[in-house]
């Protein structure tokens, strides 16, 4: 039978089984296929908290959802084209998000007895039999059979074979959207290099899975998407946690100062620390400390010692953290604590997003204890946010937060390589020596900014005192002054606030300077925002959207644009904390929107929450 083809805009698609059944794998292979061909997308990894979570259980499906586009797209997609549900627990969950006529491919070894009723279906009910599925395409595989069939003169055991499944399911995407294979076998060549059975396994199961759409006759189409419009320049595709590695590594190298992780793994950080560590020949130190305090002090050290200290974490990290963060407020020293958020409280929801910590990082230290706060708004971004907390944080002597969150450091978007000279410099001036005014040194005599001098250990005549104590204004000799205590106080605040005249104003992301509704975002909300923003203004709704990187101090401007505006909507995945922040700041009636289930907005939630205030 002769096979058609189609040109699609754009596909959805959602991989879905138990965690041990390689859907993150088989994602990432599609979605790096999908960067190759300069094809726009965004993708949503969605995984369970426990390393092995109960087999076949609704808990324990992990998910990996890409969408891909001819057009610029900004998030992974309200609901799918394409369901690939390797039992029946990924089918269970995840029913609701497939659109009406869509691509249910189903591994039909995933529906057996024993399956069904891990998911709780009723005894005798089995979805693919009983007619539920009417409006959907339903494609059913033998996947565990045929890949049990095409290893059988492999001496490997029957459970390293089926573990080789997914790579049937990616093989017949491949086929099923025009694509070729190379990229993966290439990737199973460099990851499989010393174990030759488990290499020919894998590649001849993926050729398996295309032949399989080559010679049945069941499927009839075969369909593509056209390469997206973008500008010239060198693209892949990165993750969050990925592109805040590459901005460190290109602060340290622009700014000529060497780079220290200090850091304490935790979900969903980690990744920063493993990516950092593979990058010696830069000069990175990585130090995987005891604990998150250990951690935090030993990046504060490396700051007092002249070299860019870094720390990264989670929510509960930096609850543990706070003390050393107050420390280094009082020291007055560059220092960068990248919290990349997660569900809270306490352990709560350690691979699901959320921004919960904005309150925390604001305020969350003992005593009067300012700090810059800079966010990230998507997967690629996260690379010039981290480098503009960097030079935030060494031009000002100060500690800096920057923010991302789950569903940045998983998720993934094309990202074009910026050349060096593209990237704004960054300034170090190091005190080597005394004036020709001055006799002593005086650690916190502070220029225009009110920012003090760095000096380095070990200085000739610019030994001075460091600690926790208040200090003395200018000497930085320990005071118990209670005059000297709140003059203090109030420098380092002003010092903080004086950013705002380093940071450029904010623009309005999209829509009018003027109107009946500003949406104000932060982090990653910026994807559904920005879309749903953009599809409002097309039916002619008076919108606009301002989505801010710098949270303290606040862009100067940011004032002035909420006036223009008759309503104000604050859209975040936690219970409200930025919204505190700007009624206290602009007194201004600004409405919330909230979603706290450990997921991103969908569009479409945001476009009914706007249409309804309006």
């Amino acid at each position: 039978m002769e096979t058609k083809e189609e040109l699609l805009p754009e596909v959805v698609i959602k991989f879905a089984g138990d965690s041990g059944d390689g859907m993150q794998l088989i994602g990432s292979q599609f979605t790096n296929n999908t960067a190759l061909l300069g094809i726009d997308l965004s993708t949503f990894p969605d995984f369970p908290a426990e390393i092995r979570a109960p087999q076949g259980t609704l808990p324990g499906v992990s998910g990996f959802q890409l969408r891909f586009s001819s057009d610029r797209i900004f998030t992974p997609g309200d609901s799918c084209d394409v369901l690939v549900a390797m039992n029946a627990a990924a089918l269970k969950s995840n029913l609701s998000s497939i659109k009406k006529n869509g691509i249910i491919i189903a591994n039909i070894e995933g529906f057996d007895a024993k399956n069904l009723r891990l998911a709780n279906y009723p005894e005798g009910i089995n979805p693919l039999e009983d007619g539920s599925l009417e409006g959907y395409q339903v494609i059913k595989m033998e996947v565990t059979k045929l890949t049990r069939e095409t290893l059988k003169d492999f001496t490997l055991g029957t459970k390293e074979k089926d573990r080789a499944k997914n790579m049937f399911v990616l093989g017949f995407l491949y086929w099923m959207y025009n694509r070729t294979t190379d990229n993966t076998i290439s990737f199973l060549k460099e990851k499989f290099s010393k174990k030759p059975d488990i290499l020919e396994s894998n590649i001849k199961v993926l050729q398996a899975g295309y032949n399989y759409g080559d010679t049945t006759e069941t499927f009839t189409t075969r369909y593509s998407v056209k390469k997206a419009a973008m500008p010239p320049g060198n693209y892949r595709s990165i993750h969050g946690n990925q592109a805040l590695a590459y901005g460190l590594i290109a602060a340290s190298q622009k700014s000529g100062l060497p780079l220290f992780l200090g850091s304490y793994p935790i979900t969903p950080a980690s990744d920063i620390l493993h990516e950092l560590s593979r990058h010696k020949n830069f000069g990175i130190k990585t130090f995987q400390a005891e604990d998150e305090i250990a951690a935090i002090s030993s990046a504060i050290g490396a700051s007092y010692g002249g070299s860019l200290g870094v720390t990264t974490t989670s929510g509960p990290g930096v609850a543990l953290k706070s003390e050393a963060m107050g420390l280094a407020v009082m020291l007055e020293i560059p220092l960068l604590i990248c919290d990349i958020q997660r569900g809270g409280p306490s352990t709560g929801l350690p691979t699901k997003t959320e921004q919960s910590d904005l309150l925390q990082v604001f305020y969350g230290r003992n005593g009067e204890s300012p700090m810059p706060v800079i966010s990230a708004s998507t997967p690629a971004d996260c690379f010039y946010a981290v480098y503009e907390a960097v030079r935030v944080a060494v031009q000002h002597m100060t500690p800096v937060i920057f923010l991302s969150d789950g569903y940045l450091a998983n998720g993934s978007e094309p990202w074009r390589f910026p050349q060096s000279d593209e990237l704004p410099a960054i300034k170090v001036n190091f005190k080597t020596s005394l004036e020709a005014n001055e006799e002593t040194f005086q650690p916190y005599l502070r220029d225009s900014r009110l920012v003090r001098p760095w000096a380095v250990p070990g200085t000739a005549g610019l030994e001075h005192r460091v600690g926790g104590l208040e200090k003395q204004d200018i000497t930085g000799n320990v005071s118990y002054d209670p005059e000297n205590h709140e003059m203090m106080v109030k420098i380092r605040e002003e010092k903080i606030e004086k950013i705002a005249d380093d940071i450029p104003d904010q623009q309005i992301d999209n829509g009018a300077e003027k109107g009946k509704i500003l949406v104000i975002g932060w982090g990653s909300t910026y994807g559904a925002i920005k879309s749903a923003v953009a599809e409002l203004i097309k039916e002619g709704y008076a919108v606009s959207h301002v989505h801010l990187r710098y949270i303290r101090p606040f862009p100067k401007n940011l004032g002035t644009i909420i006036k223009n505006f008759e309503q104000v909507l604050i859209p975040e995945l936690n219970n409200g904390q930025l919204i505190k922040i700007i009624r206290d700041k602009y007194l201004v009636n600004a409405k919330g929107f909230n979603k706290i289930k450990g997921i991103p907005f969908k569009k479409t939630e945001l476009t009914d929450k706007i249409k309804s205030m309006l």
